[in-house]
């Protein structure tokens, strides 16, 4: 897993503790592994190391700002981890933004991977939900653990419902998600001692760096919470924005003010 993965480290290292397996880290430049750096962490096969039993990709990359793993790359990826029999699980919760940008189909993004999770949420809308895909006896086996570990629901049927309409409706309109980022990206990086590269910005994520502004990111965000603008540090200093289904162009427009005032001032 890429050294910045989400399931590494924002769900309490649940791998370790429930599943019992020790992830291996691969740190990289822009969130975005590629075959060579894996077969480099791969555990040989002698008796005293414990064994690779999986590979996980993010797509896109949420602490990278968003990033997007190509086709082409995750498939080779598929293709060599298979041939030495190693599943491959695609953290694909923004997996429909990558698909928008790279105007494939999430069919044709996700086929070669053993089992994908994707969220409801974000991007598509729903209050809540997401979905893990997978073959029958992989599914089979999902619906005792989850049960097993109480995560279970009752009378959820409104909420499929509306996972439906976030399924059926929202994904054609990523691509405002996309230009409202774009946009925020480009306004910040006019901003003084604001450090960003628009065109690294790819989806609905972006990553910019306030370390010249002799404010902390903990500060900056709760200013900005104060003027109503919702932004979360990932570090003491690089910031984290989103723009989502209830993010207009105006919002981003206002909070580029915003966050120009703030710096002059």
């Amino acid at each position: 897993i890429e050294s910045r993965g989400h399931i590494l480290n924002y769900e309490v290292s649940s791998m370790s503790m429930v599943a019992g397996v020790m992830p291996r880290a691969i740190p990289t430049s822009n969130g975005l592994l590629e075959w060579s750096q894996i077969e480099a962490a791969i555990r040989p096969p002698i008796y005293y190391c414990s064994q690779t039993g999986l590979i996980c990709l993010e797509n896109t990359h949420n602490m990278a700002g968003g990033a997007v793993m190509s086709k082409a790359q995750t498939y080779e990826i598929c293709l060599q981890a298979h041939e030495r029999k190693i599943p491959i699980h695609l953290d694909g919760a923004r997996v429909f933004n990558a698909a928008t940008v790279l105007g494939e189909s999430v069919a044709e993004l996700t086929r070669h991977f053993d089992s994908v999770m994707f969220c409801l949420s974000k991007g598509l809308g729903a209050p809540v939900g997401s979905m893990i895909v997978g073959s029958r006896t992989f599914i089979e086996q999902a619906r005792i653990l989850r049960k097993l570990l109480g995560g279970g629901m009752r009378q959820v049927g409104v909420l499929a419902a509306a996972g439906l309409i976030a399924l059926e409706e929202m994904p054609a309109r990523l691509g405002e998600d996309h230009a409202n980022a774009k946009l925020l990206a480009t306004g910040l990086a006019a901003i003084d001692n604001i450090k960003i590269e628009p065109e690294s910005v790819q989806s609905n994520i972006l990553v910019f760096d306030i370390s010249k502004t002799g404010r902390n990111t903990s500060q900056f965000s709760s200013q900005l919470k104060e003027k109503g603008i919702l932004a979360n540090g990932i570090n003491p200093t690089q910031m984290r924005m989103v723009t989502h289904y209830d993010v207009t162009k105006e919002d981003c427009q206002t909070a580029l003010k915003v966050i120009k005032d703030l710096i002059v001032n």
